[in-house]
């Protein structure tokens, strides 16, 4: 593929991020990084702080403290900034009167790019001829998501920032952005990847940043979050053993269909036992991301965890 932009290496840096709508606070003094070559999932359910951050980031809303900086620089000050950082925030945003290939050709002559990065884009994205030709207003999301990406990879940027990439992707597609994106970083790039749905990042993030009601929550590599999970554990006697807990200064937060404590497992079967309660389930809380994704965010899910109807709307 054509190298058509001088690239620059860029961290994406948020410090002290804020953001109020009148008495609502949208993004409540937020700070992280996202390193070049490395992919970072920005996680939280929906209506959590995510997009209003990503706009922030490159200069759609202004922020009412702290700052964001690409590379060390304010979006808005970088020339032809598509060349250096490409951004996905909304792929029902795109003109549905133009075909795909006119937006992406009008991208190009945005940014000075030959016309030949259109016809490469398209087949980089998978979107045939055919399809290209077609009005956006007739494309499906799934393809609406693949026409985005390729505007934001037209100027073979070293940064991108995406905003729920995934939705409306087959599972086909899903993995196809995920080699994508990890291809990308494994070549230094920098990704910032949102979403409201573990699952989908967990296989590619090499960091994670959770947010809930606008405030980071969590943010570590799954490893480190992981190190301190505690265990997972499930009793017949369920109330009982709560109590027995609590009465030795240990206080379980509930997580699906059972509980989660931050000791080791053996002091919850040593309880157990004393107090001659049935362990349906005891393992340490690993794998257990999602489990402690739906804790930390608990407070902005639309359904509630502890009866296993989680949701993933807020």
């Amino acid at each position: 593929m054509t190298e058509v932009c001088g690239r620059v290496v860029g961290m994406i840096k948020v410090e002290n991020l804020s953001k109020k709508y009148g008495d609502f606070l949208a993004v409540d003094r937020i700070s992280f990084t996202a390193q070049p070559g490395r992919v970072t999932g920005f996680l939280g359910p929906n209506g959590a702080g995510k997009s209003t951050t990503m706009r922030m980031m490159v200069g759609l809303t202004r922020p009412d403290a702290g700052v964001v900086t690409v590379g060390g620089h304010d979006y808005l000050d970088i020339p032809n900034p598509g060349c250096h950082v490409g951004v996905l925030l909304d792929a029902s945003a795109q003109h549905a009167g133009r075909t795909g290939r006119e937006v992406l050709a009008l991208s190009a002559a945005t940014m000075g790019l030959p016309k030949k990065r259109v016809d490469e884009m398209l087949a980089l994205v998978s979107l045939s001829e055919s399809e290209s030709k077609r009005r956006v207003r007739n494309y499906s999301l799934g393809m609406r998501q693949r026409l985005g990406i390729a505007n934001a990879l037209m100027g073979d940027p070293q940064v991108l920032i995406l905003d729920e990439p995934a939705n409306g992707l087959d599972p086909a597609g899903i993995r196809w952005m995920r080699g994508l994106l990890k291809g990308y970083a494994d070549r230094g790039g920098t990704v910032l990847l949102s979403s409201h749905l573990l699952h989908e990042v967990q296989q590619i993030a090499d960091d994670l940043v959770m947010i809930g009601r606008g405030a980071i929550v969590a943010q570590g590599t799954p490893q480190e979050l992981l190190q301190d999970s505690g265990t997972y554990f499930r009793a017949v006697e369920q109330e009982r053993l709560l109590e027995a807990l609590r009465a030795q200064g240990v206080e379980p937060v509930a997580v699906a269909d059972g509980f989660r404590a931050d000791v080791e497992s053996v002091r919850i079967g040593e309880v157990a036992s004393a107090q001659g309660i049935t362990l349906i389930e005891l393992r340490p809380a690993d794998g257990g991301l999602e489990d402690l994704f739906l804790e930390l965010t608990a407070e902005t899910q639309r359904e509630g965890y502890t009866d296993n109807t989680a949701g993933d709307r807020a």
